[in-house]
């Protein structure tokens, strides 16, 4: 399908817009929209957050005139189905729009194709495709989540340049600069669910929440879900991370009989042979709760485990200029002796934060 050099432009501003939604969208999608008439924006619109308006329905409210006859461009295909909100397909018939252009067709099951269908059926001109990887990778765990079941899961990890998480005491704060803390905030805050282990909460008692004041002050935001995997139940209730604002899971295999804030749920999760949570069900919980994106915030154990398992999308390293030297604590304990165990990654991105490099990977197998 051909397309102007003026709906790549208004495209590439629609997912702009799209964006301003990164961290409140949560189990929803990142969707912008711009609406164009006589090749002029006259409305642009994007989801702010769960049970709020839609991208298009928001763009034809913000319209400083009439929309009739306009074209809007949506980075991702117009719902068809009566959510909390009506079917976004059906407001652009009614506002008068006359041509469509979609950036991608929806994975949701529920949508897919059917929203463009019901556009066509009503006489609009719908084109799909255009900017359709950038539009992607506005949504890449609420996409996997569509097509697999799972949600995305990207592994965080502070290290040294001898690929070192901590010394042999625990001690391990701090190993990154401000500059690379401060990212992580950022990560955190992309994130739907943070998981860490007991031992992580037992040894740094950590809080494992946005304390940015950059998303603070969005009215929008909510707090990640905090995951706490805890077969043996060894976290007090008076840990930081249930102090927070938010919600928490403790995650075991069988009920524990101590008593937690009312923001902290037990969640039963099946065990492997080996007495482990089993990872693959805790994540299939996570992601009917809507959860797109999971970030593991773990020791060397947790996330060798969803390494191994290759329940891993991506690897976030941040790397400081220090030697901790052979006796400190690696950042994985992968069981491997031979090179034929290794496992490929692909740099993705790689960027200096003052004075670390955060290096991201993703998994090639």
């Amino acid at each position: 399908m051909n397309f102007s050099r003026q709906d790549s432009a208004f495209m590439a501003r629609a997912i702009q817009v799209a964006k301003r939604g990164w961290f409140t969208t949560r189990a929803n999608p990142r969707v912008g929209c711009v609406i164009v008439k006589d090749n002029q924006i006259i409305a642009e619109g994007w989801h702010r957050k769960p049970g709020l308006n839609h991208a298009e329905i928001n763009a034809i409210e913000n319209a400083q005139e009439e929309v009739t006859g306009a074209t809007a461009y949506v980075t991702l295909e117009p719902c068809s189905h009566f959510g909390r909100k009506p079917p976004c397909s059906l407001a652009l018939v009614k506002a008068g729009i006359k041509r469509v252009v979609c950036a991608m067709q929806d994975p949701n099951p529920m949508v897919s194709g059917q929203g463009i269908e019901d556009l066509k059926k009503a006489g609009i001109k719908v084109e799909v495709g255009l900017m359709q990887q950038s539009a992607e990778a506005l949504n890449p765990g609420f996409i996997k989540r569509m097509k697999t079941g799972l949600p995305r899961v990207v592994v965080k990890s502070a290290i040294s340049l001898d690929g070192k998480i901590a010394m042999a005491s625990g001690e391990s704060q701090w190993i990154t600069s401000k500059a690379a803390r401060a990212d992580v905030q950022r990560l955190r805050a992309e994130a739907g669910a943070i998981i860490t282990g007991s031992g992580t909460v037992i040894s740094d008692d950590p809080s494992m929440n946005v304390r940015e004041v950059e998303f603070l002050r969005d009215k929008f935001f909510e707090q990640p879900l905090r995951v706490i995997i805890d077969s043996q139940h060894l976290v007090e209730s008076s840990a930081k991370i249930f102090q927070q604002e938010g919600s928490s899971w403790l995650v075991s295999g069988d009920w524990s009989s101590k008593e937690y804030p009312a923001s902290v749920n037990q969640e039963l999760v099946g065990l492997t042979d080996s007495g482990k949570i089993d990872l693959y069900e805790l994540l299939l919980k996570l992601a009917d709760q809507g959860v797109n994106d999971v970030l593991i915030e773990a020791g060397a154990g947790l996330a060798t485990a969803f390494i191994e398992q290759k329940l891993v999308d991506e690897l976030v390293v941040y790397m400081a200029p220090k030697l901790m030297g052979s006796d400190a604590q690696s950042m994985l304990t992968l069981p491997f002796s031979e090179m034929a165990q290794s496992k490929e990654l692909e740099l993705l991105d790689l960027r200096q934060l003052d004075s670390d490099l955060k290096l991201n990977y993703r998994f090639k197998d």
